[in-house]
């Protein structure tokens, strides 16, 4: 009996869970016509590509540690030395060839116009002891906007002593400035990396204020995901900041990606309560969306779907789908739902 026992109790750890599922995303009304999007390192990618393939719908993005539109092109050997520790016979793509891959996505109407991102604001943020996603890497990002957007309405900010980490005054524990380390979210003076941002894509901010705890809400992600969610590597649950002000409809929305070895089975919730956003959030009528990845390597619970993806990382080099960076690519559409799940009439 006491084998037979521990034999279920085996089996059922391999199973996803029954009846165990968070709330639904709550519809709020939300202007998704002033959307904004951010993230760091793989989220930064995510970002980025979200940006360019909803160039009609995203008016902005904050972009930590990470580089060009598609710059791995599907390789994960690209992602890892022309993406990230660029070599004089590696470099990261020229906006020249971005350009015209992007031109040819959207002929295909895989992608919206490019032409959409000229009224954009782009943040940009490199740190100077950053050696996992090295300068030439966020300068090739930089020279990629130029492409598309006017100069005025580029940001980049350098912090010398910053490594590969959000910047932020909100963690309770965070790590030094230079130090690239789980869970990648660093303390360096009073820099706070989403005020700053927040504040050049949205215009003058309201001072913030402290978060009030139960305004972060879980959400069951599995309505958006067209299935498991762990067959396109993302989680059961999400979190979104609301601040009770956006309860009754009309409040802008900002997308915050997490990096890798970011997400909630990684790290908890550190980063969707350390951060930063969700201080200001709550005085400027604004909602922070964090959907969820997860990490996977090989087989997950319940799926029977391979897939390489060990740090929790978003994908912006292929391991979901081929399509990872057009409309198509399943992560990308799953987020693209909950924001219209946001926008939905206010439920009464």
């Amino acid at each position: 009996m006491m084998k037979l026992r521990a034999l279920f109790v085996l089996l059922g750890a391999g199973l996803p869970s029954i009846g165990l599922a968070a709330p639904a995303l709550p519809a709020l009304g939300s202007d998704s016509s002033t959307l904004t999007v951010s993230g760091i390192s793989s989220g930064g990618y995510m970002a980025v590509q979200f940006q360019v393939a909803y160039s009609k719908l995203v008016k902005g993005a904050g972009i930590i540690a990470a580089g060009p539109y598609d710059c791995a092109e599907g390789s994960a050997v690209r992602a890892l030395s022309n993406c990230m520790s660029p070599t004089r016979w590696a470099q990261p793509p020229a906006p020249g060839d971005v350009k015209a891959r992007m031109e040819s996505r959207a002929r295909l109407d895989l992608i919206d116009p490019p032409a959409a991102l000229a009224d954009d604001k782009v943040w940009v943020l490199t740190g100077g002891a950053d050696h996992t996603v090295e300068r030439p890497v966020v300068d090739a990002l930089v020279g990629f906007y130029k492409a598309w957007v006017p100069a005025g309405s580029i940001r980049l900010v350098t912090l010398p002593d910053a490594g590969h980490a959000m910047i932020s005054v909100s963690d309770t524990k965070p790590n030094a400035c230079d130090t690239s380390e789980p869970p990648y979210i660093n303390r360096c003076g009073d820099f706070d990396a989403p005020g700053e941002l927040l504040g050049h894509l949205l215009g003058k901010l309201k001072p913030k204020s402290v978060p009030e705890p139960g305004h972060l809400v879980t959400f069951d992600q599995r309505p958006f995901t067209g299935g498991l969610p762990a067959d396109i590597s993302m989680g059961e649950q999400g979190f979104a900041y609301i601040p009770a002000s956006c309860r009754a409809g009309g409040c802008r929305v900002h997308v915050a990606f997490h990096g890798c070895r970011q997400g909630e089975d990684q790290v908890g919730r550190r980063f969707v309560e350390g951060a930063g956003y969700n201080a200001w959030a709550e005085t400027n009528r604004l909602v922070v969306l964090y959907p969820q990845a997860v990490a996977r390597n090989g087989l997950a619970a319940g799926s029977m779907r391979w897939m390489y993806n060990p740090k929790g990382c978003w994908d912006w080099w292929g391991y979901s789908a081929v399509d990872y960076a057009t409309r198509n690519a399943p992560q990308m559409v799953a987020v693209r739902k909950m924001i219209a799940r946001l926008a939905e009439g206010v439920e009464q």
